[in-house]
Protein backbone atom coordinates (compact mmCIF):
# COMPACT_ATOMS: atom_id res chain seq x y z
CA UNK A 1 0.00 0.00 0.00
CA UNK A 2 1.48 3.50 -1.19
CA UNK A 3 2.56 5.94 1.89
CA UNK A 4 3.20 9.44 1.75
CA UNK A 5 5.36 8.75 4.88
CA UNK A 6 8.67 9.85 4.87
CA UNK A 7 8.83 10.13 0.98
CA UNK A 8 11.03 13.05 0.02
CA UNK A 9 9.11 15.42 -2.56
CA UNK A 10 11.17 18.01 -4.44
CA UNK A 11 8.26 20.61 -5.77
CA UNK A 12 9.63 23.53 -8.49
CA UNK A 13 7.38 26.86 -8.41
CA UNK A 14 6.48 26.38 -4.84
CA UNK A 15 5.89 29.71 -3.55
CA UNK A 16 2.44 29.96 -4.37
CA UNK A 17 -0.64 28.72 -5.38
CA UNK A 18 -1.11 24.81 -6.04
CA UNK A 19 2.95 24.45 -5.57
CA UNK A 20 2.51 25.25 -2.49
CA UNK A 21 -0.92 23.84 -1.39
CA UNK A 22 0.96 20.66 -2.70
CA UNK A 23 3.84 21.43 0.33
CA UNK A 24 1.08 21.51 2.65
CA UNK A 25 -1.06 18.84 1.60
CA UNK A 26 1.81 16.17 1.21
CA UNK A 27 3.49 17.57 4.59
CA UNK A 28 0.48 17.10 6.37
CA UNK A 29 0.30 13.37 4.86
CA UNK A 30 4.07 12.67 6.47
CA UNK A 31 6.20 13.46 3.77
CA UNK A 32 8.82 15.87 3.56
CA UNK A 33 8.57 18.50 0.61
CA UNK A 34 11.12 20.17 -0.62
CA UNK A 35 10.51 23.97 -1.61
CA UNK A 36 12.08 25.16 -4.54
CA UNK A 37 11.12 28.42 -6.00
CA UNK A 38 13.11 31.95 -6.76
CA UNK A 39 11.42 34.13 -4.03
CA UNK A 40 12.99 33.00 -0.79
CA UNK A 41 10.65 35.27 1.41
CA UNK A 42 7.37 33.63 0.05
CA UNK A 43 9.19 29.96 0.51
CA UNK A 44 9.88 31.19 4.59
CA UNK A 45 6.35 32.49 4.97
CA UNK A 46 5.06 28.73 2.82
CA UNK A 47 7.40 27.11 5.25
CA UNK A 48 6.12 28.41 8.40
CA UNK A 49 2.93 27.40 7.45
CA UNK A 50 3.37 23.70 7.39
CA UNK A 51 3.44 21.01 9.76
CA UNK A 52 6.25 18.89 9.63
CA UNK A 53 9.65 18.49 8.31
CA UNK A 54 10.49 20.62 5.28
CA UNK A 55 13.48 22.29 3.46
CA UNK A 56 13.73 25.33 1.67
CA UNK A 57 16.06 25.81 -1.20
CA UNK A 58 16.05 28.78 -3.57
CA UNK A 59 15.87 27.83 -7.31
CA UNK A 60 15.49 29.25 -10.62
CA UNK A 61 14.38 26.23 -12.86
CA UNK A 62 16.31 28.03 -15.91
CA UNK A 63 19.41 27.98 -14.23
CA UNK A 64 21.18 24.65 -14.73
CA UNK A 65 23.55 24.92 -12.13
CA UNK A 66 21.05 26.51 -9.98
CA UNK A 67 18.96 22.91 -10.34
CA UNK A 68 21.90 20.77 -10.07
CA UNK A 69 23.14 22.18 -6.87
CA UNK A 70 19.40 21.90 -5.48
CA UNK A 71 19.19 18.57 -6.58
CA UNK A 72 22.76 17.53 -5.26
CA UNK A 73 21.91 19.23 -1.80
CA UNK A 74 18.90 17.06 -1.44
CA UNK A 75 20.68 13.71 -2.40
CA UNK A 76 23.69 14.79 0.11
CA UNK A 77 21.53 15.99 3.17
CA UNK A 78 18.59 13.02 2.48
CA UNK A 79 20.53 10.19 -0.30
CA UNK A 80 17.30 10.47 -2.37
CA UNK A 81 14.23 11.64 -3.81
CA UNK A 82 11.07 9.76 -4.09
CA UNK A 83 9.16 12.31 -6.28
CA UNK A 84 9.80 14.90 -8.45
CA UNK A 85 6.66 17.54 -9.10
CA UNK A 86 7.59 19.65 -12.04
CA UNK A 87 5.03 22.27 -10.89
CA UNK A 88 7.03 25.73 -11.97
CA UNK A 89 5.18 27.84 -14.95
CA UNK A 90 4.00 31.06 -16.23
CA UNK A 91 1.05 31.82 -18.69
CA UNK A 92 1.30 35.36 -20.92
CA UNK A 93 -2.84 35.69 -22.97
CA UNK A 94 -1.46 37.30 -26.17
CA UNK A 95 -2.49 36.95 -29.69
CA UNK A 96 0.64 35.42 -31.78
CA UNK A 97 1.09 38.72 -33.66
CA UNK A 98 0.95 40.72 -29.89
CA UNK A 99 3.96 38.04 -28.22
CA UNK A 100 7.75 39.34 -28.97
CA UNK A 101 10.03 36.29 -29.83
CA UNK A 102 11.54 36.63 -26.25
CA UNK A 103 8.37 36.00 -24.69
CA UNK A 104 7.87 32.64 -26.81
CA UNK A 105 11.94 31.64 -25.86
CA UNK A 106 11.22 32.62 -22.01
CA UNK A 107 8.21 30.89 -21.32
CA UNK A 108 9.35 27.42 -23.22
CA UNK A 109 12.49 27.86 -20.98
CA UNK A 110 10.81 28.35 -17.89
CA UNK A 111 7.25 26.01 -18.68
CA UNK A 112 9.56 23.21 -20.81
CA UNK A 113 13.19 23.31 -20.42
CA UNK A 114 12.80 23.66 -16.62
CA UNK A 115 11.34 20.36 -16.62
CA UNK A 116 13.96 18.59 -18.63
CA UNK A 117 16.48 20.42 -16.47
CA UNK A 118 14.93 19.21 -13.17
CA UNK A 119 14.31 15.82 -14.59
CA UNK A 120 17.57 15.44 -16.44
CA UNK A 121 19.14 16.01 -12.52
CA UNK A 122 16.70 13.83 -10.73
CA UNK A 123 16.11 11.25 -12.52
CA UNK A 124 19.60 9.31 -12.59
CA UNK A 125 19.73 9.23 -8.73
CA UNK A 126 15.69 7.67 -9.41
CA UNK A 127 17.30 5.29 -11.60
CA UNK A 128 20.50 4.14 -9.79
CA UNK A 129 17.57 3.55 -6.64
CA UNK A 130 15.32 1.95 -9.04
CA UNK A 131 12.29 3.43 -7.68
CA UNK A 132 10.60 7.47 -8.22
CA UNK A 133 7.96 9.28 -9.61
CA UNK A 134 8.15 11.93 -11.75
CA UNK A 135 4.88 14.40 -12.11
CA UNK A 136 4.43 16.84 -14.69
CA UNK A 137 1.91 19.68 -13.98
CA UNK A 138 0.71 20.16 -17.85
CA UNK A 139 -2.37 21.59 -18.93
CA UNK A 140 -5.48 20.67 -21.47
CA UNK A 141 -4.19 23.55 -23.28
CA UNK A 142 -1.41 20.99 -23.75
CA UNK A 143 -4.38 18.74 -25.84
CA UNK A 144 -6.23 21.51 -27.35
CA UNK A 145 -4.96 25.07 -29.33
CA UNK A 146 -7.06 28.50 -28.35
CA UNK A 147 -6.51 32.23 -29.57
CA UNK A 148 -4.21 34.36 -27.40
CA UNK A 149 -2.42 31.43 -25.95
CA UNK A 150 -0.05 30.43 -28.78
CA UNK A 151 3.36 30.86 -26.69
CA UNK A 152 1.49 28.83 -23.66
CA UNK A 153 -0.10 26.32 -26.11
CA UNK A 154 2.85 25.42 -27.33
CA UNK A 155 5.13 24.91 -24.19
CA UNK A 156 2.45 22.35 -22.47
CA UNK A 157 2.42 20.26 -25.66
CA UNK A 158 6.07 20.29 -25.25
CA UNK A 159 5.44 19.18 -21.72
CA UNK A 160 3.03 16.32 -22.73
CA UNK A 161 5.11 15.33 -25.63
CA UNK A 162 7.94 14.99 -22.89
CA UNK A 163 5.86 12.96 -20.27
CA UNK A 164 4.41 10.63 -22.59
CA UNK A 165 7.96 9.68 -24.86
CA UNK A 166 9.67 9.29 -20.74
CA UNK A 167 7.12 7.18 -19.71
CA UNK A 168 7.42 4.46 -22.68
CA UNK A 169 11.64 5.12 -21.66
CA UNK A 170 11.30 4.19 -17.92
CA UNK A 171 8.89 1.31 -18.59
CA UNK A 172 9.85 -1.63 -16.57
CA UNK A 173 12.43 0.39 -14.41
CA UNK A 174 10.19 1.13 -11.57
CA UNK A 175 10.25 4.98 -12.12
CA UNK A 176 6.35 5.91 -12.87
CA UNK A 177 5.77 9.61 -15.13
CA UNK A 178 2.40 11.02 -14.85
CA UNK A 179 1.23 13.81 -16.30
CA UNK A 180 -1.77 16.24 -14.79
CA UNK A 181 -3.79 18.33 -17.10
CA UNK A 182 -6.12 20.92 -15.26
CA UNK A 183 -8.31 23.15 -16.54
CA UNK A 184 -7.89 26.76 -15.71
CA UNK A 185 -7.73 26.75 -11.88
CA UNK A 186 -8.02 29.42 -9.47
CA UNK A 187 -4.36 30.75 -8.59
CA UNK A 188 -2.62 33.71 -8.89
CA UNK A 189 -1.24 32.20 -12.27
CA UNK A 190 -3.50 34.78 -13.85
CA UNK A 191 -2.47 38.11 -12.17
CA UNK A 192 0.28 37.52 -14.47
CA UNK A 193 -1.66 35.57 -17.49
CA UNK A 194 -4.90 38.13 -17.57
CA UNK A 195 -4.31 41.10 -15.67
CA UNK A 196 -7.45 42.81 -17.12
CA UNK A 197 -9.15 40.00 -15.29
CA UNK A 198 -11.38 39.35 -18.63
CA UNK A 199 -10.60 35.71 -18.74
CA UNK A 200 -10.93 35.00 -15.12
CA UNK A 201 -14.56 36.53 -15.20
CA UNK A 202 -15.10 34.70 -18.34
CA UNK A 203 -14.72 31.24 -17.11
CA UNK A 204 -15.68 31.86 -13.43
CA UNK A 205 -18.16 29.01 -13.66
CA UNK A 206 -15.59 26.67 -14.98
CA UNK A 207 -12.66 27.39 -12.36
CA UNK A 208 -11.02 24.28 -10.34
CA UNK A 209 -10.27 24.99 -7.11
CA UNK A 210 -6.42 24.36 -6.00
CA UNK A 211 -7.92 21.62 -3.70
CA UNK A 212 -9.47 19.86 -6.47
CA UNK A 213 -6.14 19.81 -8.47
CA UNK A 214 -3.96 18.84 -5.55
CA UNK A 215 -6.22 15.89 -3.85
CA UNK A 216 -6.58 14.89 -7.99
CA UNK A 217 -2.60 14.42 -8.13
CA UNK A 218 -2.04 13.22 -4.73
CA UNK A 219 -4.53 10.40 -5.85
CA UNK A 220 -2.41 9.88 -9.37
CA UNK A 221 0.52 9.08 -7.39
CA UNK A 222 -0.79 6.62 -5.03
CA UNK A 223 -2.65 4.40 -7.79
CA UNK A 224 0.60 5.64 -10.15
CA UNK A 225 -1.68 6.59 -12.88
CA UNK A 226 -0.40 7.92 -16.36
CA UNK A 227 -2.63 10.52 -16.87
CA UNK A 228 -5.29 13.20 -15.17
CA UNK A 229 -7.44 15.06 -17.13
CA UNK A 230 -9.63 17.93 -14.67
CA UNK A 231 -11.97 18.36 -15.21
CA UNK A 232 -13.92 15.14 -16.47
CA UNK A 233 -16.31 17.35 -18.88
CA UNK A 234 -13.45 19.26 -20.49
CA UNK A 235 -11.70 16.15 -20.31
CA UNK A 236 -14.29 14.31 -22.50
CA UNK A 237 -14.95 17.22 -24.81
CA UNK A 238 -11.13 17.73 -25.45
CA UNK A 239 -11.44 13.81 -26.74
CA UNK A 240 -14.04 14.46 -28.79
CA UNK A 241 -11.93 17.47 -30.26
CA UNK A 242 -9.59 15.29 -30.78
CA UNK A 243 -11.51 13.10 -32.80
CA UNK A 244 -13.54 15.82 -35.19
CA UNK A 245 -11.06 18.90 -34.88
CA UNK A 246 -12.14 20.74 -37.70
CA UNK A 247 -16.14 20.19 -36.49
CA UNK A 248 -14.97 20.87 -32.81
CA UNK A 249 -13.26 24.33 -34.31
CA UNK A 250 -16.57 25.26 -35.55
CA UNK A 251 -19.20 24.41 -33.18
CA UNK A 252 -16.52 25.12 -29.75
CA UNK A 253 -14.52 27.89 -30.73
CA UNK A 254 -17.33 30.60 -28.97
CA UNK A 255 -17.29 28.50 -25.76
CA UNK A 256 -12.82 28.00 -26.17
CA UNK A 257 -11.91 31.00 -26.84
CA UNK A 258 -12.91 33.27 -23.41
CA UNK A 259 -9.79 35.85 -23.54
Amino acid sequence: MFTFQDKIILITGASSGIGALMAQKLADRGAIPILTARSVDKLQELQSRIQGTSRIIPMDVTNENQVNAAVSAVIQEYGRIDILINNAGYGVFETFLDTSISEFDTMMDVNYMGIVRCTKAVLPHMVAAGQGHIVNIASLAGKIGSAKSSSYNATKHAVLGLTNALRQEMYGTGIYVTAINPGPIDTPFFEKADPSGQYVQNVKMFLLTPDQVVNSMMRAIEKRKAEVNLPFAAAAGIKLYQIFPRLADKFAYKLINKK
